[in-house]
């Protein structure tokens, strides 16, 4: 730093270069950017705007999304080192839409240690293949969230059948506690409801903080107040070889 006068000469007025971003944190500035860019208004919820002299949502629209200071965000892109938690880290990846690879990445840019593992989404070609070949026989993969991840043609038939409202979660645990007449057509549903929901408790120790979770969880819990009951008992089971009966018509 050095005291320059107004026409260049040594004088009163101090000025400073801008300090360089350390690698890890410039390279978190640009993937924020970067994510920022790809999202429209709408996307979020927001209203189209004008005058949006660049693409994506502006830095103030993220920091008011994610429920953080402008200053803050600002100088997360700069790349500046300042500390970052995982609350807020969670909030700015839920505003930027990011998959679970994008937020392990953005944890390892940041020097942070996510509080949460992901939950497996997809499946091999070999093992879609191994599942598709059960067919006629009714099979399913789904993860420790209840989430289908792949099914064959017998199973979207089976449970196609007793379904009355459209099957947009594609979980499980949405098609008992949501379906109006679940228990007229899953015979054992008193028993095997209460074990499903143990073992999402026992699944939900693993993932504690995370938001995803917390927030799949909230919504069951306030459309099913049975499964709110449920899930308030705190019981907890193991993966058990079980038999659940329905009626196809």
């Amino acid at each position: 730093m050095r005291n320059v006068g107004p026409w260049g000469k040594d004088g009163g007025v101090s000025v400073t270069s801008a300090p360089v971003a350390p690698p890890r944190r410039a390279a978190l500035g640009e993937f924020l950017k970067a994510r920022r860019a790809r999202l429209r208004p709408g996307d979020v919820g927001l209203p189209p705007g004008s005058r949006r002299r660049t693409a994506g949502l502006r830095r103030e629209e993220v920091a008011l999304l994610a429920g953080v200071g402008v200053t803050w965000y600002t100088w997360l892109e700069q790349g500046r080192s300042i500390n970052v938690s995982a609350q807020v880290l969670d909030a700015v990846a839920r505003t930027l839409m990011l998959n679970t690879v994008e937020r392990e990445h953005l944890y390892q840019l940041a020097e942070a240690t996510p509080k949460f593992s992901g939950v497996t989404t997809s499946v091999s070609s070999a093992v879609a293949e191994m599942l598709h070949a059960l067919d006629p026989l009714p099979a399913v993969l789904s993860n420790g969230r209840f989430d289908v991840i792949a099914k064959n043609a017998a199973y979207q038939d089976l449970f196609s059948a007793w379904h009355t409202m459209p099957c947009v979660h594609q979980n499980t645990l949405w098609c008992c506690f949501a379906e109006p007449n679940r228990r007229d057509t899953f015979l054992n549903y008193e028993d095997e409801a209460p074990h499903m929901v143990a073992r999402l408790r026992a699944e939900y120790a693993k993932h504690i903080g995370d938001p995803e979770w917390d927030h799949d969880i909230e919504l069951l819990a306030a459309h099913s107040d049975e499964f709110a009951t449920l899930w308030a008992r705190h019981e907890v089971a193991a993966p058990a070889e079980r038999l659940r009966r329905f009626i196809h018509p």
